[in-house]
């Protein structure tokens, strides 16, 4: 019985994932002639699902899911934000994939505590696995740029791939602190 809870948790934990891929963040903005427009910001709600459900399972069932969602996305179905295959392993993005890895772990730091999740030090965590990613990624991206010999893009690719997107990496941890008071509440009814 133990051994089907976590594969359901697996299973899950990738559906979740895999779901949040696919949904572009929008945001309407309103203009001077009173229309509103929708500007659409080159992130996906992958990143907040993947803290949220790191923050109800534990690190283990998580990193199994996202490893599959790897897979998956390298060898079978193209589920990554842009595109899939074994190609995606020669662009930028994919460095920010493996990111995820310590981002995981630095926020599992948090259900270790055997406490409820106080929003101040979740937006420490969440800060700290944020930028984690994003060094990662930038790693990744030297990497390649010395491996292809083309250090003239370094400047291009942190800023478009890294600086672009940090901020809105570090907003969309506010969402997740309303949750919190949520995930307290189921955490400790049980």
């Amino acid at each position: 019985m133990l051994i089907i809870n976590k594969i359901i948790k697996i299973v899950i934990s990738l559906q979740i994932i895999i779901i949040s891929t696919f949904i572009p963040v929008f945001f309407s903005i309103p203009f001077t002639n009173k229309l509103f427009g929708t500007l659409e910001i080159p992130i996906t709600w992958q990143l907040p699902s993947i803290i949220i459900i790191t923050l109800i399972f534990k690190s283990k069932i998580v990193i199994k899911a996202f490893s599959f969602y790897l897979i998956i996305g390298l060898f079978f179905i193209p589920v990554f934000y842009e595109g899939g295959s074994l190609g995606y392993l020669l662009t930028p993005n994919f460095g920010y994939l493996l990111g995820m890895y310590p981002l995981i772990k630095i926020i599992d730091n948090l259900n270790k505590r055997n406490q409820k999740i106080d929003y101040f030090e979740f937006l420490k965590y969440g800060i700290l696995g944020v930028s984690s990613m994003h060094l990662i990624g930038i790693i990744y991206n030297c990497i390649q740029i010395y491996y292809f010999k083309q250090p003239e893009t370094i400047l291009y690719v942190v800023s478009k791939y890294s600086l672009g997107k940090f901020g809105y990496h570090l907003l969309m941890l506010t969402p997740i602190t309303l949750l919190i008071r949520i995930i307290n509440k189921n955490r400790y009814q049980s």
